[in-house]
């Protein structure tokens, strides 16, 4: 039972609001030192965990790429983009790259989107250009809120989208893990068509919410003026 004592230090890091990475470093030593584990031992199994996980350091090649692509003008060709499509919106955006990110997931080709590949240097400034461009300026909640809805059109597409594809690493756990309990004999195929209406659902209900984030952004936005006016009307001396 002391092995689990890297749990609640996993939970104590993240309630104080410590370095995520820190807090799973210290807890991982933690747990290997408790467990009988040799330093020696435990530097080699982060080692093996870091070699045998590649995909967790695709970052560290997108990320110097994408700087350098926003500082010759990515962000500004997404803004000049968005004015010169009189009928787009901030929502019609977000949610035509929902549609897209679903269904590049659903056919395997996860690596098409992300937060940090497509959502901050390209989603996010064609979404703020477009609602700056019907309601003028943004207020830093009204852009705050945008934001958010970028990052969960881009999750809510990736997670109910690569569900349909038959190789995605949830479908074949579930698979590996039904056959060998229940002794079933359950195909990857037969999981992936039943996520096919989960994923519409998913794309009906956060697609109209992000169709409503119009609404909600031009009553947002004209509350401040209405107050102001308000506010000038009391401050006028009566005749």
């Amino acid at each position: 039972m002391i092995v689990l004592l890297g749990i609640l230090v996993v939970v104590a890091g993240f309630a104080t609001r410590r370095n995520p990475l820190l807090v799973v470093g210290v807890a991982g030593v933690l747990t290997g030192l408790l467990g009988g584990m040799s330093p020696l031992k435990v530097l080699e199994a982060f080692g093996t965990g870091f070699a045998s996980s590649r995909s967790v350091t695709v970052f560290a090649v997108a990320l110097p790429v994408i700087g350098l692509l926003e500082r010759h003008g990515l962000q500004e060709q997404a803004r000049t983009l968005m004015n010169r499509l009189a009928r787009a919106s901030a929502g019609r955006v977000l949610a035509v790259y929902l549609v897209f990110r679903q269904l590049s997931a659903a056919f395997g080709l996860t690596g098409l989107g992300g937060p940090a590949q497509a959502v901050r240097p390209m989603v996010v400034p064609m979404a703020e250009a477009a609602a700056e461009r019907r309601h003028g300026t943004l207020t830093d909640r009204a852009r705050e809120r945008l934001r958010s809805f970028a990052a969960s059109a881009d999750n809510v597409g990736l997670f109910f989208g690569e569900d349909c594809f038959l190789a995605v690493g949830s479908i074949l756990l579930i698979t590996g893990f039904v056959n060998a309990t229940y002794h079933a004999d359950l195909e990857p195929v037969q999981l992936a068509l039943w996520a096919i209406p989960t994923a519409v659902c998913a794309t009906l209900i956060h697609g109209a919410r992000l169709l409503r984030l119009d609404h909600t952004l031009a009553r947002d936005l004209s509350a401040p003026a209405g107050r102001a006016t308000a506010a000038v009307r009391i401050e006028e001396p009566s005749k």
